[in-house]
């Protein structure tokens, strides 16, 4: 694994965070998963595969899925992309994950959510072989790390923590604080941190003396979705600071109208950290990294099972 060692950055003589470059991690991670398929490959065998289904029309998710389409063409995978109609049944959406489920050519399987509103999630992410989720949303892996067994993890928070380990930033002993309970961000991040030997809390918008908790956290990772919701003058000095929020606010001097920030207030909150990710730029590029990473893990793991 490769080390990034960045210089500390300075403006007008106030001393500011070091910033985390997820975006040329993620590029150095797609590289090293690049040439370990190229070894594979060259001796005959197949590439790591991994289908993306789309229910419906959304332009924003074709958007995405081309972007992960995109990424597995350059790092050597095999990229299956599968576009449903609106109007497809549950059932029909159930028999084709079993068709992927029992594809050898295929090692990750990923839903673009939302699906639409007659289609039970649940049941959709419950029916993907725990092997091939490679997003992590099946309840089953879900358990599986919170327990700590060998599995899959979800691709956003493996992310972020990746970054602190390459960025050789200390976790073990510190007190963490996570900001957001979801499913697919706070929740693992907290058991990933956990696992790491942090002292993790885990807070929301309904915290009362979040200000508080902040002042005393050596690392915060913001997962709460609300533009600039944390105050830089929340955070305590050489803090490290990882903003997963990625949020569109109205922006009349840009010339798309907007801009996007994170659930951080950033300028304020540099000056106080040691190491803060930006939005974006920051955690949002490890995402597809960490898919791809998952992917590659995915495939090894079938194959030596079978």
């Amino acid at each position: 694994m490769g080390v990034y060692s960045p210089c500390k950055s300075f403006f007008q003589g106030i001393k500011l965070a070091t910033i985390i470059n997820g975006k040329e991690i993620s590029q150095q991670i797609r590289g090293e998963i690049a040439n370990t398929v190229k070894t594979i490959t060259d001796t005959g065998a197949p590439p790591p595969g991994l289908a993306v289904i789309i229910v419906g029309d959304s332009k924003a998710s074709q958007v995405y899925v081309s972007a992960k389409k995109k990424a597995c063409e350059q790092a050597g995978f095999y990229s299956l992309e599968i576009i449903l109609p609106a109007e497809t049944t549950q059932a029909q959406l159930l028999q084709k994950i079993d068709d992927l489920n029992n594809d050898a050519k295929i090692h990750g399987i990923l839903i673009q959510l939302p699906l639409p509103s007659h289609i039970n999630e649940s049941a959709i992410l419950e029916a993907i072989s725990t092997d091939k989720d490679v997003d992590c949303f099946n309840p089953k892996n879900f358990g599986y790390l919170n327990l700590g067994a060998d599995c899959l993890q979800p691709c956003t928070p493996s992310g972020a923590l990746e970054l602190l380990k390459r960025y050789q930033i200390p976790i073990e002993g510190k007190n963490a604080l996570v900001v957001g309970r979801s499913n697919i961000v706070g929740k693992p991040m907290a058991t990933l941190l956990t696992r790491e030997n942090a002292t993790v809390t885990i807070a929301h918008s309904r915290t009362k003396n979040l200000p508080e908790l902040c002042k005393n956290a050596d690392i915060i990772v913001a997962a709460i979705g609300k533009p600039e919701f944390i105050k830089g003058a929340w955070i305590k000095e050489n803090c490290v600071v990882l903003d997963v929020g990625t949020n569109s606010v109205n922006d009349p001097t840009s010339p798309k109208g907007y801009k996007l920030v994170g659930d951080v207030e950033y300028e304020e909150a540099a000056k106080r950290a040691s190491f803060i990710t930006p939005v974006p730029g920051g955690v949002g590029p490890m995402t597809i990294a960490m898919l791809l990473s998952n992917t590659l893990k995915a495939r090894e793991k079938l194959l030596n099972n079978n």
